[in-house]
């Protein structure tokens, strides 16, 4: 994809999104939504990218959606690029696809799903998704331009882009309903002191300050940071009464060497292998459980499900 409205620049193992409608404040637009997507997706496809800061061009990080026609800006109806919502078997919407969600909403789950740690160096305004696109970034800094509001509640909508479920996790319930309730926009100190953002800096040491950070992650723990962004909780898989973090779905050959080896070795009610997992794993694989090619990654990153709380994953193939 050929991009208009953002820029993609990689730099020595760091790729830098720019928000690049600076004429009119980077307003956020249907067109802006997909080349974000396509840049996030690229960049997870791309292994000489290990970090993404995200970033404004001009004097504004992102003014919020473009408003530009007016009251058709939220009309579903009015909209050429909103299609018609597919319907399941029962005659309900499936509310799952992407013709329902809104294009903030699409972003934002996109930013969350990224295996690249992602830093976002707000350099001026951001309000409405200007500010909500930031809630899934891993860390978020800020110069003493920005300016934030969730001002959903000052134009007669709700919050999107799922800002109400990550928001309270970031600052404490009690901030976000201040913030929210009131819709007001705040300066970058407050949003420091509410938790929003790590740092403030002078607007010359924003980009600078997001380009060391961003050294530091890719010098020393690039490879981990993306393991651990892989098994997440919404990566467990589930069969019968075990669980493990995974690489995608695993083979029905591999969920099989999975259950033969946990009865066999008694390993639900007998941890043969506990303080030791690693090699546990790699008996295992010596023994023949699991398919030829099989690869066994030690990884015990935040308390990461396993199988009967060992702290192992499996990668076939």
């Amino acid at each position: 994809m050929a991009y208009e409205q953002i820029k993609y620049e990689v730099q020595d193992n760091i790729l830098t999104i720019t928000l690049n409608l600076p004429d009119k404040l980077n307003a956020f637009t249907h067109t802006m939504m997909a080349e974000l997507i396509d840049a996030f997706d690229k960049a997870d496809a791309d292994d000489e990218v290990r970090a993404i800061i995200v970033t404004g061009a001009g004097r504004a990080f992102c003014a919020g959606a473009d408003l530009s026609a007016g009251g058709a800006t939220f009309d579903r109806a009015a909209r050429a690029d909103r299609k018609t919502a597919p319907l399941r078997p029962n005659g309900e919407v499936e509310w799952s696809d992407d013709a329902v969600r809104d294009g903030g909403g699409r972003v934002t789950l996109r930013i969350y799903k990224c295996l690249k740690p992602v830093i976002g160096a707000i350099n001026g305004a951001a309000v409405g998704i200007g500010v909500t696109m930031q809630l899934p970034m891993d860390i978020r800094i800020a110069s003493n331009d920005a300016r934030f509001g969730f001002v959903f509640a000052r134009r007669g909508i709700v919050p999107e882009a799922c800002s109400s479920w990550f928001l309270p996790r970031i600052v404490g319930i009690s901030q976000a309903l201040e913030w929210t309730y009131s819709g007001k926009v705040f300066p970058a100190q407050e949003a420091l002191e509410g938790g929003l953002v790590r740092k403030v800096v002078a607007p010359e040491e924003l980009l600078p300050m997001a380009r060391a950070i961003a050294r530091e992650i890719v010098d020393n723990t690039a490879d981990l940071v993306e393991l651990g962004r892989k098994v997440r909780d919404d990566e467990i898989v589930i069969f019968e009464d075990y669980a493990y973090p995974a690489y995608g779905v695993p083979s029905a050959e591999t969920n099989e060497a999975i259950r033969l080896a946990a009865r066999t070795e008694a390993m639900i009610t007998d941890p043969v292998y506990e303080g030791k997992s690693m090699q546990g794993m790699i008996d295992l694989v010596k023994k023949g459980y699991f398919p030829e090619g099989s690869k066994v990654l030690y990884a015990h990153l935040g308390g990461a499900p396993a199988i009967n709380g060992y702290s192992y994953t499996y990668r076939n193939g």
